[in-house]
């Protein structure tokens, strides 16, 4: 009766396997291609996170749009982000640093360097970044996507990750772009730059 019940189990192993959910692998060392991948601009769509400084920052942010450039040499970013809290827009630009093999990004604030581990899934077109993957008592995860809105799809996969991780849905803090306020500066930061580059190209030409 062993050999039965054996392949019985044996038999429900792939249909496991679908229904468990893909778990985020923390340790893929960011390359130039991963830099490439993240640069441009992105949007906050959601996010889960049990430290009580980034539940609190996350639970005050209406709607977040961000610039990245990847600097390859210097394993860098710079970071230009656009954050709507309450019915204020807050600009702020600093320099992110990359640790290639740790596969992480990390940022100073208050004296402070603190550490995200960048995930890239499989769709090209969102990546997340998780806080303290290994204390269930801190960790975090938060979602990006090159559009305001995300597809079912893009959303199921960031819950599996939380899941795989042991969060739950209901923890979940999602951006409401309805009420971006950051527009109008983001345009006007838009024109500053593209005159800047039309006074540098005269004053190239001239010399």
């Amino acid at each position: 009766m062993a050999l039965p019940w054996a392949l019985a189990v044996l038999s429900l192993l792939p249909l496991l396997d679908a229904q468990s959910p893909a778990c985020p692998n923390f340790s893929v060392p960011i390359t130039n291609a991963s830099l490439d991948q993240i640069s441009g601009k992105w949007f906050y769509i959601a996010s889960a996170y049990r430290f009580p400084e980034y539940k609190k920052e996350a639970s005050e942010l209406h709607a977040v749009f961000f610039y990245f450039t990847p600097n390859h040499t210097e394993d860098t970013i710079l970071l230009r982000q656009y954050m709507t809290i309450g019915d204020q827009c807050i600009y702020n630009s600093t320099s992110l640093k990359v640790q290639r093999e740790n596969a992480t990004l990390s940022k100073y604030k208050n004296d402070t360097e603190h550490f995200r581990h960048l995930l890239l899934p499989k769709d090209p077109k969102t990546f997340m970044l998780a806080s303290f993957p290994e204390d269930k008592q801190n960790m975090g995860l938060s979602i990006f996507a090159d559009k305001p809105e995300v597809t079912p799809e893009q959303m199921e996969q960031f819950y599996d990750y939380l899941t795989c991780m042991g969060m739950d849905k209901s923890e979940v803090i999602y951006s409401d772009e309805k009420k971006n306020l950051c527009l109008p500066l983001e345009k006007q930061h838009d024109e500053e730059r593209k005159k800047e580059k039309e006074r540098s190209e005269t004053d190239t030409a001239v010399d």
